[in-house]
């Protein structure tokens, strides 16, 4: 059988287009129609000009409300669990993730042992009480570090793992808990669960589309399952076998609507992205698709940071042509350090300005630049 040969640049414009920064912004459909488009949104707890999963909203519809965004995640039409991470999913998907919940259920854990009993209290306290954070339910945390948990938290969690109860909202960053019978819609919690390959015939359906294109550590990678179940469930999923020029010869698979919208033509969006936006999540597709080397440099100690706590990438005309690192100052918004191409000059100017007034700053003042030769020429842009 004959396989579809795709051009690197094909491969990028379905990339874009499928993570809706290519073609006119879906405003009407709002953020809950973001969230079916994109089929997972990354949660994270840092904070900078807005958490991560605000940002992903904004970069595809623009300056839209930030309480809108939460309103929207969560007024029933999500539920969070773990897909490539921490993330909010569309409602409609609770079922698919029986597999997991499976896998959980028969281990017996995950990080920690659970205490014996006390998931029993814990679900009685949400019988009885209604929604409840960690700390409400008696605290998080033992006093040490971070995955110190208390027996409650531990305990918690595993209802969460194994579907018991689910996250129906975060409150200060923290999740707030419910039974999963009564926070999930009738029709999604009293779905019948589908066995593990129809589980993941579906979701790796899901990945594909949400990619357009990827190999099969891509579409792996978007719901942390195995390579080798990817490649045995592609076929059943309507996936078609690709191959990418400059992708070596690694597997992939296009989805069908992707390929049907090679030839469309649309607009590029010009945004900072999250560093853990679906676009640019996983490293390895980045650097294969845009050509751009990005890595989070939270965790790294600060002075072998090389482009900042928190380097938000520049995508525009289609490509990642720059980075830049912000933080608040009052009504200020710092750009502490920029690194970018000269054509993207005007660009970044243009994506710095939309963020300071999306987040309610009035003025942009840059620090570095990386070239310094660029500093002064964007600052001009700047005004």
């Amino acid at each position: 059988m004959a396989v579809t040969e795709l051009s690197a640049a094909d491969a990028r414009r379905m990339a874009l287009r499928a993570q809706g920064l290519l073609g006119a912004p879906a405003r009407r459909e709002g953020v809950p129609g973001l969230l079916k488009r994109l089929a997972a949104v990354q949660l994270d707890t840092i904070s900078v000009l807005a958490r991560s999963h605000e940002l992903v909203p904004y970069a595809r519809l623009g300056p839209v409300g930030r309480e809108a965004v939460e309103r929207a995640y969560w007024s029933g039409g999500a539920f969070e669990y773990w897909a490539h991470a921490a993330c909010l999913l569309p409602v409609e998907q609770w079922p698919l993730f029986a597999f997991r919940r499976r896998h959980f259920r028969e281990r017996g854990r995950r990080w920690h042992r659970v205490p014996e009993g006390v998931g029993d209290q814990v679900l009685a306290r949400l019988r009885a009480e209604g929604p409840l954070t960690a700390g409400q339910l008696g605290g998080a945390k033992r006093g040490g570090p971070w995955w110190d948990w208390s027996a409650v938290k531990v305990a918690v969690e595993w209802l969460l793992d194994v579907g018991e109860v689910a996250c129906v909202q975060r409150r200060g960053f923290q999740r707030v808990y419910d039974l999963a019978g009564r926070a999930l819609p009738a029709e999604v919690a009293g779905a019948s669960e589908p066995d593990d390959e129809a589980c993941l015939t579906a979701l790796v359906a899901i990945a594909g589309r949400a990619l357009g294109v990827g190999t099969r550590a891509d579409l792996a990678d978007f719901h942390r399952i195995k390579g080798a179940e990817v490649a045995r469930v592609a076929e059943a999923a309507g996936l078609v076998a690709v191959e990418v020029r400059g992708w070596g010869r690694q597997a992939a698979w296009a989805h069908p609507d992707a390929l049907a919208a090679l030839g469309a033509r649309g607009r590029h969006r010009t945004t900072l992205l999250s560093p853990f936006d679906s676009l640019v999540w996983a490293r390895p597709r980045t650097e294969r698709v845009f050509g751009f080397v990005h890595r989070l440099e939270a965790y790294v100690p600060a002075a072998k940071r090389v482009h900042g706590y928190f380097a938000m990438p520049l995508l525009t005309g289609g490509r990642l042509a720059g980075r830049v690192d912000p933080r608040r100052d009052g009504a200020t918004l710092v750009a502490r350090r920029v690194t970018v191409e000269p054509r993207a000059l005007e660009p970044m100017a243009a994506a710095l300005r939309e963020a300071a007034s999306w987040v309610g700053c009035d003025a942009v003042v840059v620090e570095t630049v990386d070239p310094p030769r660029l500093a002064a020429p964007l600052r001009a842009r700047l005004g």
